[in-house]
């Protein structure tokens, strides 16, 4: 039997980031052998990760962007806790996701997966090992990727990102631009909205809000009893609110309530003497939709405790 040393434990833990314990325990179980080490290592953190991944519910985490030549890509990697995502293996694993879907532009997640992390692994292992190292579920959730002109935003420790593109006969440098630009990041970012503008809604969707706004009506006795092209009127007036609440150019502009966002676009082109169009954006908000599991404090210490 191999003799191990604190050096060999030290040295193998410095390869994969892996606690001693475990990295001990490996060494044994490959007898000393380094290379086969790390492979009984990865293969545990394989099984590991599946049953976190199965298991768990990973709603925390952050929003990270990173712009390099031409293109623009977000990313919302999730944790378990706030801990882990303040973690700057976390992130620089976050970043390193962000500089693969630039250089290698997967079409989405699963492709993600697929693509080369480093020599040895690709993402799909890569996150895996992580998940074996840091000990917590970890979910790649979703990204996206902009080419052109765009201004972005993060709030806080990227709690919510922002890209919006621009198509625009103004110089991408010219400081009054790109000024322009991040209020527009930081309207979205402020107030979330689905839509860019009226054509983009669905027409289930307003169709689905009349619906909404006929069945007010006819529960109100002021209104119930008037003619139905009254009502149809009242709808229509009703769904401009709607716009207002749901379509980014429709929306007060947060900084003078006296314009629309599409207005203050039109002010500042002309005011710049060029054309300037909004043509998409998007809004990653950490956790966004994710149900977290809620758990009695003095439970899950009882838990922790059982059986000591």
């Amino acid at each position: 039997m191999a003799n191990i040393t604190a050096k060999d434990v030290a040295e193998l833990r410095a390869k994969t980031g892996i606690g001693m314990m475990d990295c001990k325990k490996a060494l044994v179980e490959a007898d000393g052998d380094m290379e086969a080490a790390i492979k009984i290592l990865r293969e545990k953190g394989e099984l590991k990760a599946q049953t976190k991944m199965a298991t768990r519910i990973a709603a925390d985490g952050i929003v990270d962007i990173l712009k390099k030549g031409d293109f623009t890509a977000m990313i919302e990697v999730n944790s378990e806790t706030d801990f882990v995502a303040k973690n700057e293996t976390f992130q620089a694993f976050v970043k390193e996701l962000l500089n693969i879907i630039i250089d290698q532009k997967p079409a989405d997640v699963d492709a993600l997966m697929g693509c080369t992390y480093d020599a040895e692994m690709t993402v799909d292992g890569k996150l895996k090992e992580m998940i074996f190292k840091i000990g917590e579920k970890i979910t790649i959730r979703r990204f996206a990727i902009v080419d052109g002109i765009t201004s972005t935003y993060i709030h806080g420790a990227g709690s919510i990102g922002v890209i919006v593109k621009f198509e625009t006969t103004l110089a991408a440098d010219n400081a009054e631009f790109a000024q322009f630009a991040k209020n527009i990041a930081l309207q979205i970012g402020a107030y979330p909205t689905p839509y860019l503008c009226r054509e983009e809604v669905p027409a289930s969707v307003l169709e689905e809000e009349k619906n909404i706004l006929l069945a007010q009506i006819a529960n109100d006795p002021a209104n119930a009893k008037k003619p139905d092209a009254i009502k149809e009127k009242m709808v229509m007036g009703r769904i401009s609110k709607f716009y207002d609440n749901n379509c980014l150019v429709d929306m007060t502009y947060v900084k003078d309530e006296d314009l629309k966002v599409g207005q203050y676009v039109e002010k500042t082109a002309k005011e710049l003497g060029g054309e300037i169009r909004i043509v998409k954006f998007y809004r990653f908000e950490k956790g966004e939709g994710i149900q977290k599991r809620e758990e009695d404090f003095a439970e899950e210490i009882a838990k922790m405790t059982a059986g000591k």
